[in-house]
């Protein structure tokens, strides 16, 4: 048995999915805003009910690592590596990004890219071009776009566009070869499938240094003045 908790936090939909050597047991997703700090308690207590499990039959904890929100990310990877040093267990992290990518590229042909992209600040987004077999073209970056914004690359190939931050951007990103798809949010159930073959492989993470994949400083802004 290799029993495999995965945690999704990097945006707005916080989800949970529990596998089974890649068989998949369970999952549960909040379509709520900040919900990660008081709901994935429970949502992770509920699910390994649910599936008739219990901590103690965990393998591992798989957490998304980022780029994404950074409170959610703080949320998810500190609930992860809690429950790690508390179980004796290994830590599983996965690229959010190329989780994504995992979820919708069955779909298309194979040479068709794909370019995830987690809402930043205004046209700013965190994103990767990579192809279907997930080796990536461009690395994940904090990207700010506009009408030149992959224009090299889609003279020659389709790319699907998709994520929070796609919708903002597809005035800038006129090309014929651009598809952009709506309501694909990052989810527990794709890191949990991607964490499986690395709970097999050993490829774990160093618990007393791991952390979220921030990608950009946390910006604190200060209050306007009332006076």
């Amino acid at each position: 048995m290799a029993l495999l908790l995965s945690v999704e936090t990097a945006t707005s939909v916080c989800s949970v999915a529990l596998t089974d050597s890649g068989v998949i047991l369970g999952t549960s997703h909040l379509h709520i805003g900040q919900s990660a700090s008081s709901k994935l308690a429970v949502m992770i207590d509920e699910l390994l009910k649910r599936c008739d499990k219990a901590p103690k039959d965990l393998a591992a904890v798989a957490v998304s690592a980022g780029p994404g929100s950074y409170t959610g990310l703080r949320i998810g990877v500190a609930t992860a590596k809690g429950m790690c040093y508390a179980l004796n267990i290994p830590l599983v992290a996965v690229n959010t990004l190329e989780s994504m990518v995992s979820q919708i590229a069955v779909h298309y042909s194979d040479d068709v890219l794909f370019c995830p992209m987690i809402d930043a600040r205004r046209m700013e987004v965190y994103c990767l071009l990579a192809k279907k077999n997930l080796e990536v073209i461009e690395p994940t970056e904090a990207k700010v776009i506009d009408e030149l914004s992959f224009s090299n690359v889609l003279e020659k190939n389709a790319i699907v566009f998709f994520g929070n931050g796609a919708s903002k951007c597809q005035a800038a990103i006129s090309s014929a070869n651009a598809i952009f798809l709506s309501d694909i949010y990052p989810s527990a159930l794709d890191v949990g499938l991607m964490a499986s073959e690395k709970l097999k492989n050993q490829q774990f993470e160093n618990l007393a240094d791991f952390e979220p994949y921030y990608l950009k400083d946390f910006l604190i802004k200060k209050p306007k003045s009332t006076v």
